[in-house]
C-alpha cells in the first residue's frame, strides 16, 4: 500500500481528492491548518467523513511550520505528494497578503525542502488559471508566457512554480504543477461564488455580479479536476536527455523533470449561464445587483487541456448545468433548506 501526503486534506478539492485516493486503495496521510478563513464546521465535517476510513491519517497544523514537514517525511517518507494547502482567494488576497505569503509561498518552500531530503516518487502542487494574469490570448496553454499577474494571490501561485522547478532541477524532483480554473461543486467554501449565489437566491436576496455580467470562467467540476489530479500522479515527468527536444506543445521543462498542466473543462462559459443553471436548479429567479469589476479580477479564463489529455487520455466533461444541479442538491440537504 503506496502513501500519499495531501496537504489542504480538509480543504473542498482536498476532500474529493483524499476520497478518491482511499477509494483507489492508496494510505492518505492528510494535513490542514484547519484555519477560520471560512466556517471551521465545514472543515470539520469533510476531515470527520474521512476518519472513518481505516487508511485516512489526519494532522492538524500549518505547512508553513518549521521543520513540521520534515518530521512528517523522515518518519512516513510518503510515495506521493499532492500540495494543496495555501491561502485562497483572489479579494482576500488584496486585504491579508501576508497570509499569502506565509502559506503559500513559505509552506511551499518548506515542502520542497522536506522533498529534498526524503524524495518522493512524484509530487503534484496545485497552482491556478490566475497564473496566466493579463494574457488575453485563449485558451491558455501552458507552454504561454505568464508574467503579468493581477493579483498577489496569483504572485504567489507563479512564485511556486518557479521555486518547484528550481528544485525540480537541482535535486531531480519530479514535479508537476497543475493550474486548475474556476472549480465548483458540494462541500464548496462558502465565499465561492456559487455557494454565494445560491445562498442569496434561495434566501431571496439580490446577488452582486460583477462587470455587469460581462465575464467568462472555464468552470470545473469538482470531482472532474480529481480524476485529471489522480490520473497526472502517474504522469512522472522525466527530465530530458542531452540533447533531446520537448515536443511541441508540452511545457516539460528541458532542464528539468518538472511540468505544467491546466486542468479545466475546455470551455469558456458566460456567468449569466451560470447564474441561469442556478436560478434553473433552484427553482427561483435571481434579482441581480449589476457592478464593476473588483480588483485583481480578470474578464475570462479558459483552458487548453489538450496536454492533460495527451498525457493521462482525460478530459473533463461534466456540464454547467449537471454539476450546478449536484451542488444544489448537496447545498438544500447540508443547510437544510
Amino acid at each position: 500500500m503506496k502513501t500519499v501526503l495531501v496537504t489542504g486534506a480538509a480543504g473542498f478539492i482536498g476532500y474529493f481528492l483524499c476520497t478518491r485516493l482511499l477509494k483507489d486503495g492508496f494510505r492518505v496521510i492528510g494535513l490542514d491548518a484547519m484555519t477560520d478563513y471560512y466556517d471551521v464546521r465545514l472543515k470539520e465535517r469533510r476531515q470527520q467523513m474521512l476518519l472513518q476510513h481505516e487508511h485516512f491519517q489526519a494532522l492538524n497544523d500549518r505547512v508553513e511550520t518549521q521543520d513540521l514537514l520534515m518530521s512528517l517525511f523522515r518518519t512516513e517518507v510518503p510515495d506521493f505528494v499532492i500540495h494543496l494547502a495555501a491561502q485562497a482567494g483572489v479579494r482576500y488576497s488584496i486585504e491579508n497578503p501576508r497570509s499569502y505569503l506565509e502559506s503559500n509561498i513559505c509552506g511551499t518552500f518548506e515542502l520542497l525542502e522536506a522533498a529534498r531530503a526524503y524524495p518522493p516518487e512524484h509530487m503534484l502542487l496545485a497552482s491556478t488559471s490566475s497564473a496566466y494574469g493579463a494574457n488575453d490570448v485563449m485558451p491558455y496553454r501552458e507552454t504561454d508566457k505568464a508574467d503579468h499577474q493581477v493579483s498577489f494571490y496569483a504572485a504567489t501561485k507563479k512564485a511556486t512554480e518557479s521555486m518547484a522547478h528550481s528544485y525540480a532541477h537541482l535535486y531531480d524532483l519530479p514535479i508537476t504543477m497543475f493550474r486548475f480554473f474556476t472549480v465548483y461543486g458540494p462541500w464548496a467554501r462558502p465565499d465561492m461564488a456559487h455557494h454565494k449565489f445560491a445562498k442569496a437566491i434561495l434566501e431571496g436576496r439580490p446577488i452582486d455580479v460583477y462587470n455587469y455580467g460581462d465575464m467568462k470562467r472555464d468552470f470545473t467540476y469538482v470531482e472532474d479536476l480529481v480524476e485529471g489530479i489522480r490520473l497526472l500522479m502517474d504522469a512522472v515527468p522525466v527530465r530530458p536527455a542531452d540533447g533531446e527536444e520537448v515536443p511541441e506543445g508540452d511545457s516539460l521543462s528541458p532542464v528539468a523533470p518538472w511540468r505544467i498542466v491546466n486542468i479545466g473543462n475546455s470551455k469558456s462559459v458566460q456567468l449569466t449561464e451560470f447564474i441561469d443553471a442556478i436560478e434553473e436548479a433552484t427553482g427561483r429567479t435571481a434579482e441581480r445587483n449589476l457592478m464593476p469589476m473588483q480588483p485583481g479580477d480578470v474578464v475570462a479564463t479558459w483552458a487548453d487541456a489538450d496536454l492533460l489529455q495527451r498525457l493521462t487520455g482525460y478530459t473533463p466533461k461534466t456540464s454547467v448545468r449537471e454539476g450546478i444541479a449536484k451542488f444544489v442538491a448537496w447545498y438544500r440537504e447540508y443547510y437544510q433548506v
